[in-house]
This record gives structure tokens, sequence and C-alpha cells, in this order.
């Protein structure tokens, strides 16, 4: 993500080319050679910066429309409340433990804002931290989360990338607000965590969040390019690919971490201890679910995007596959999941419906009845919201689940956030526009 070129996600060398009829975004076929190895980032942000897309005053609201494989689903229409305007390039929405009054805004570029809500009514308030990031593709401010004592501790964490020894990297910091309490926060000194270099300015995922085991969890792609040539989604000696899991409750300058001694893959050979899973292609947002369960969006390449529960010590595929499909397409034959013990998403969808899934959370607000207890969650470039029932957690296999849609809107969804009160927010990449999800 840049000035010049941004997408939260990232997809193939494939030409591109934006069409913006009526306002709705339409992702065509046009030339990889002139825009190198992530066009769709490209596209999506020439979208953003010299189309524009759908914008709403504070107080309308956007209705759903419904076409193409949407328009044959169950349907739950909703409205998109705005709630503020201005935010650059938003990446990420978070609420501190407990609180339903303050959001944190991540914007690419540098920015973690500030906003706080007084009745219904959200106005921006102090810019928390100007990091200086690298921006180029889906490089920038990714990602952040706070401790779960963050009321008495202060802590956060913010995972974003950097220039470290002359290469691309991604890194966790720690970053303490003096007095969580005040009216006006101030952030104190960085505490480096981890880093990791990157091959590439796409894939670099960003997500971080912790468990209800109050570990910290950290999503990394597969380093990017296209087709993984580096092979790291089935390497578990790389960070890249996998999720981690680290213990942050004791982290110092001398020891910024510790590896959990429950750990899935501590004692294979080659393996790196902070692994929790591998086989991830781009992992852009993830959350637990009410039972615990961790809930991962894998951004596809070709053909698929992916919903899949991550658990300690799992294999999602890639790049032997693509969701439950062989990867690439062309080959005779790809891995047997339940021989191999790989484990398959519990919701697909082809490009034809939409090429870069953002994940949400499991609703558990009381404003809309109809979604409690489904995971919502988007498409980047087409503006679909969907939600589906996961999985009882007793299935080991479960076949796919069926999506029930909530509209097309005119937005470039790269970010869902979740206040105390189960309620679910959206940012838009392209007008900078913080919506909350409302009954039609």
């Amino acid at each position: 993500m840049s000035p010049t070129s941004s997408s939260p996600t990232g997809g193939p060398p494939r030409r591109t080319v934006l069409l913006v009829l009526g306002g709705v975004l339409l992702l065509a076929v046009a030339a990889s050679v002139l825009w190198g190895p992530d066009p769709r980032a490209v596209a999506v942000e020439l979208l953003a910066s010299d189309f524009g897309s759908s914008t709403a005053e504070a107080g309308q609201g956007l209705d759903a429309r419904f076409d193409g494989a949407d328009a044959s689903r169950e349907q739950l229409p909703l409205r998109l409340e705005p709630v503020l305007t201005g935010a650059e390039r938003p990446t990420d929405l978070q609420f501190p433990p407990g609180r339903s009054d303050l959001m944190v805004v991540l914007e690419k570029q540098g920015g973690v804002r500030v906003a706080r809500r007084t009745g219904e009514t959200w106005t921006w308030g102090e810019e928390l931290l100007r990091l200086e990031v690298l921006t180029s593709s889906e490089q920038g401010v990714l990602g952040l989360a706070f401790a779960p004592d963050f009321a008495s501790s202060g802590h956060l964490y913010i995972n974003h990338s950097v220039r470290s020894g002359g290469d691309k990297a991604s890194r966790v910091s720690r970053f303490t607000v003096a007095d969580p309490a005040a009216a006006t926060w101030t952030a104190g000194e960085e505490l480096v965590i981890l880093e990791v270099v990157q091959p590439y300015a796409n894939h670099n995922a960003g997500q971080l969040a912790f468990g209800p085991d109050g570990m910290l969890y950290i999503g990394w792609g597969d380093g990017g390019y296209a087709d993984d040539p580096h092979n790291n989604g089935q390497d578990a000696g790389t960070w890249l690919g996998s999720m981690l899991r680290i213990d942050v409750s004791e982290a110092s300058a001398a020891a910024p971490y510790a590896v959990p001694p429950d750990n899935p893959f501590l004692d294979r050979p080659g393996a790196r201890p902070e692994t929790w899973a591998i086989g991830l292609r781009n992992p852009w947002r993830y959350s637990f679910a009410p039972d615990g369960r961790l809930v991962v969006a894998d951004v596809g390449q070709n053909a698929w995007e992916e919903v899949t529960i991550v658990a300690a010590g799992s294999n999602h595929g890639w790049k032997a596959r693509e969701a439950r499909h062989c990867f690439p397409a062309s080959v005779r034959s790809c891995p047997d999941p339940a021989e191999v013990g790989l484990t398959e998403p519990v919701y697909e969808y082809p490009h034809d419906e939409g090429t870069s899934i953002t994940g949400g959370y499991v609703y558990t607000g009381s404003a809309l009845p109809a979604l409690a207890g489904r995971y919502v969650f988007a498409d980047f470039t087409t503006g679909r919201i969907w939600s589906i029932a996961l999985p009882p957690a007793s299935v080991a296999r479960p076949p796919l689940a069926e999506a029930m849609a909530h509209g097309r809107f005119g937005l470039l969804i790269s970010t869902f956030g979740q206040d105390a009160e189960g309620e679910l927010y959206l940012a838009d990449f392209g007008n900078g526009g913080v919506y909350r999800l409302a009954s039609r």
C-alpha cells in the first residue's frame, strides 16, 4: 500500500483495469507488466485516489444492493451508518477492552488516531502516534491490539512496515499510553517485540489479536509476489505464511517475548517455536469467536477466497491448495486434505463474487438480532458483505457453510471493528469513512 500502489490484501500478477459504473467497482482485465507483481493493489489505488468510492454524509447511511449470486441467496439487508469521515486509507479499527466510546483508527501512511463517542456522535480526538513506515504496495501501519489489561498497563501493540538493516521488514512493537483513563492520550516509547524480513512489499498481512488465553497471535502472509516463490506457506522454519503465538505479559527490552510451553511446533525439527499454524497465504483480518476459536479470512490468488478456523498445529494447505481446490487449477492432483492432515476452509467464494476477502467478527450485539452468532465478513474489491454460521467445534471436517447476503456497497471495505457491546463497524479504504452496521 502506498500513494501510488495500495491494497490491504493482494493478488496475483495479472492484467487489471477498473471501471466505475454508478459508483460500483468492477474489476476487469488490463496490464500487469506495467504495474509489477500486484496489479490488483495498483488498480484499487486508482479507484481510491483518482475516481473515489461512494460517499455518504453523516446520518444518511448506505443501503444494500443485491446482484450476482447474492440475488438468489438468503438475504438480510443492512444499512451502513456513517460515524466518521476523513481517515487516510484506514487499515484497522480497534476498541480498548470494555470500551464502546473510544476507537483507534490505523492509517496506512503512518497515523494512529483516536476517536471518541458522546451519545451517538463520534468525533476525532488526538493523533496518538505518527509512525515512520514503508508504504509501497501493501506496507504501512497494518494492525493494532490492546493488551487484555490495557486499562491498568496502558500497553498496545502495533504491526507496521519498516526499513531494518537495509531490508523491508514487518515489526511488532509495544507502545504504552501513560494514563488510559485520561481525557487525552499520550503514548510512550517503543519496545520492539519482534520483526521479520519481507522479501516483497505485498502479502504482509498485519493483524494482531490477543486470544482468550492471553497470548498474542500474529498472522503474516507468505512474503508476497505471487505463487509463493519461496515456498514459505509450507515451511514451518519461517514465520512467513504462518500464525504465531507468543507471550508478551512480561515483555522487556532484555526479553521482549516468551514462547508458550504448549506451542505445537516446539518439538518439530527445523520449525520455529513461535509458530501456531502454517499454510496461510495472506490472512487479512482474523478474530476470536465467543467459543475461543480463531477465525481467519485468508486472501486467495487466482480463483478462491476463504474463511478458515486456525487451530494449534493446523496446516491450511497454501500453496498446494487454494481454499478447497488444487493450486494451480491446472494440476491434475494435489494433496488430499484428509490423508495429509490439511485443514480445509469452512467457507469459500469464487472470484466472480469478489477477489480479496476482509475478515470480520462473530456478531454478539443486540441491534441486529438476526445476525446473532454469525461471522460477518466482506470483500474488499466488490464491497459485498456476508455472514455465515460457523460449524460446531465438534465437527472435524464440516461441509462448506451457506452464506447469507447483506448487500453490496460502493466501498473498499478494508477492516471491521467490534465494540464492547458486540456492535460492528467497518472502514472504507477509498473515502476514509467509518460506518456502523445497522438495520435497514
